[in-house]
């Protein structure tokens, strides 16, 4: 009940705001003829303004008392005031909604003083500016702005929350004007200049809404991240297709306002034509503002109370089938088929605006273009999909890590190398004895084609029309995604071949496998924890082999310590214990022991080069290799000393790639922990 009433107070004080601006846009672009600020509906909008702003700071009120008893689950603390100056000081949302607060109190005195000058334009401009700043408080609490606090993050919000305000808050403003046609009788022919004013707000109106379809898509593209298959398979997504629903209601009634009933109040003649027209348009313009506030309803709970869609779970994929340009394109005449059917959609733009011109009827004009819509649809989408399981979009519940990759190995080895080969290529002893061709996994696009949850539901069921088998009775549930981590991992283990010692500049491409240790010296830690605070060089080596190398290393460790990078060293293979001792006790640097031979295997797959691809048999892996792992957790650079001519033996070489990586200033999410 409290949620209810928090989202209810969101949608009130958010209404309120967008009508304040709304209204003052509207006010200011029929500043052209003083004499308009004259007209009741104008006195009766002004009078409405300081009201409305009370009601945000009412709705305001509500929100944060809400939030507490939410928060800390006592209703009791709302009697506090000790309490509520805690939430408010020592929170984000609660200091930010202090900020949306004090900015409404200045509104509410800008528009009081706005009211003792005489009208104009430019002192309805200047509410409507002061107006946009509690909305862009508003948007800075939102899912979106919450997780990226940046002028990236927050601006595309903040402008669609804008024009939705520049739109929405203009028709109660629409609606007044009409209401003296239809009210009062006290002319027989319509005003020029009310003409002219809303002719002006329709030819800001298709713009406007534009800039609200573009800002849409841009917020909608950070909250989906790449996981627009949430749009169809979460309440989020639901709650968004529900949105959009209601705006093409919305886009509907306007374009049949503009198109049909504004001209035909234009041409009025008489009183009855005059008041039947005003009727008219004032009753379709009234729909459209009451699905209006059905949309910012809607948007409420997507910013505040629904889980962004890049943070929702997909257990069961509902539908058979998936759309996949990736795995699709190069299939024949793919393209052909896509591009054909977008083709017939732009026709169908082409042909709306030339019936809009040719004065077709309504109804004509919105059935030929929509037959059009869905018959390029038909001839897109088709060759798009793919097929697809109930757990395609399942999220591994086992992180991409080492010791995972380690075990899914190891069960790899026992039970798909006979068919697969061992190194995923499909040229196992078996391959040339079963029904059909074997994918290769390593180095052609059939595993970043699929999805972890395409492997998973295979290695549990087997493969339809295939001799693949299912595991479900031979590997429990943790034992298959550890065994899709290691399909994955050396996938992407080949993809990293395109590394050298030398970073390719503001390209993170390569995710590496995620892993915690316990070191020498009693320390402890995971790669996750130098995220966003310092390069990791990773140096994985055998002993005695790398032993030249690894004095290198120590003697440099003063230079290196001063670049901020954390220097780790993983054995291959157990070192003995009285060789450990007298080698490794004053080491500098943090010496794997727990875990060690699990990290070095996993980044083993990351051998490969383009010059030596490794495809042969088992591979052969080298005794020492290093790779740097920029501050975002990806991996930039590599070297191996076996197969590079030079690269980090030259420690000026390996600290100018430090120095790169501490310079770049990189605008992409962290690497994942998961699949």
């Amino acid at each position: 009940m409290i949620e209810v009433l928090g989202a209810a107070a969101r949608w009130f004080q958010l209404t309120a705001n967008l009508i304040i601006l709304g209204s003052c846009v509207f006010l200011a672009i029929s500043g052209f003829n003083k004499r308009i600020y004259a007209s009741q509906w104008v006195d009766r909008l002004e009078r409405l303004l300081p009201k409305l702003a009370m009601s945000i700071l009412i709705g305001l009120v509500v929100i944060i008392t809400t939030t507490i008893a939410m928060v800390s689950g006592e209703v009791d603390d709302l009697l506090k005031p000790e309490k509520i100056q805690e939430f408010i000081v020592n929170t984000r949302v609660g200091t930010f909604w202090l900020y949306h607060f004090v900015l409404t109190v200045v509104l509410y005195v800008v528009i009081v003083l706005s009211r003792k000058n005489n009208r104009s334009s430019r002192g309805f401009s200047i509410v409507a500016i002061f107006s946009t700043l509690p909305l862009v408080a508003d948007a800075m609490v939102s899912h979106a702005a919450t997780e990226n606090m940046t002028i990236t993050g927050i601006l595309p919000i903040a402008l669609h929350i804008i024009f939705a305000g520049v739109w929405l808050g203009g028709l109660p403003a629409l609606l007044l004007l009409k209401y003296e046609y239809v009210k009062q009788a006290k002319s027989k022919r319509v005003k020029p200049v009310d003409i002219e004013i809303l002719k002006r707000f329709s030819s800001i109106a298709l713009p406007v809404m534009l800039l609200i379809l573009a800002t849409g898509l841009w917020v909608g593209d950070q909250l989906f991240d790449d996981n627009y298959a949430a749009l169809v398979a979460t309440p989020y997504g639901w709650l968004l297709l529900a949105k959009l629903l209601v705006l093409v209601i919305v886009l509907i009634i306007a374009s049949s306002v503009r198109s049909y009933w504004l001209p035909l109040f234009s041409k009025s003649n008489n009183s009855e034509d005059l008041k039947s027209s005003a009727a008219g348009m004032r009753k379709w313009v009234r729909i459209e503002f009451v699905w209006a506030l059905l949309i910012v309803l809607i948007a409420t709970i997507l910013a505040n109370n629904a889980v962004p869609a890049k943070h929702a779970l997909i257990e069961e994929w509902p539908w058979s089938f998936r759309f996949s340009i990736v795995a699709t394109w190069n299939n024949e005449n793919v393209p052909i088929f896509v591009w054909s059917g977008v083709a017939v959609m732009v026709a169908a733009i082409g042909v709306f605006q030339f019936g809009r011109s040719s004065d077709w009827g309504m109804k004509r004009l919105m059935m030929i273009p929509s037959i059009l819509v869905v018959l390029g649809l038909a001839i897109a989408l088709p060759p798009l999909t793919i097929e697809a399981y109930p757990e395609t979009y399942r999220k591994p519940p086992e992180m991409f890590d080492a010791i995972s990759i380690a075990y899914g190995a190891k069960n790899y080895a026992e039970h798909c190398v006979d068919c697969h080969g061992h190194q995923g290529k499909g040229d196992g002893i078996k391959a040339r004895t079963l029904s059909t061709i074997l994918p290769d996994m390593l180095t052609e696009p059939h595993t970043t084609e699929h999805t972890p949850g395409d492997f998973y539901h295979w290695i549990t069921y087997g493969m339809k029309d295939t001799d693949m088998p299912g595991y479900d009775d031979k590997l429990s549930e943790e034992e298959r995604w550890d065994m899709v981590n290691y399909v994955f991992a050396l996938s992407r283990g080949y993809q990293a071949r395109i590394l050298s010692a030398e970073i390719i500049p503001n390209r993170p491409n390569v995710q590496p496998p995620v892993f915690s240790y316990v070191a020498h010296d009693g320390s402890s830690g995971a790669l996750q924890e130098y995220r966003n605070k310092k390069p990791v060089l990773l140096v994985t080596f055998s002993w005695p082999q790398s032993q030249t190398r690894i004095e290198q290393l120590k003697a440099a460790y003063p230079q290196l310590a001063s670049q901020n990078v954390k220097v780790l060293l993983v054995p291959e293979h157990e070192i003995a214990s009285d060789i450990f001792e007298e080698i490794f006790n004053d080491m500098p640097y943090p010496v794997v022991t727990q875990n060690a031979e699990e990290i070095a295997e996993s980044y083993a797959l990351s051998r490969r080069t383009m010059t030596h691809p490794d495809l042969l048999g088992r591979g052969s892996k080298p005794n020492h290799m290093e790779f740097l792992i920029d501050s975002l957790g990806y991996l930039r650079a590599r070297w191996i000393p076996s197969i590079d001519e030079s690269g980090w033996d030259n420690i000026d070489l390996l600290s100018k790639q430090i120095e790169q990586l501490n310079n770049e200033k990189l605008s992409v999410s962290p690497a994942k922990d998961y699949l």
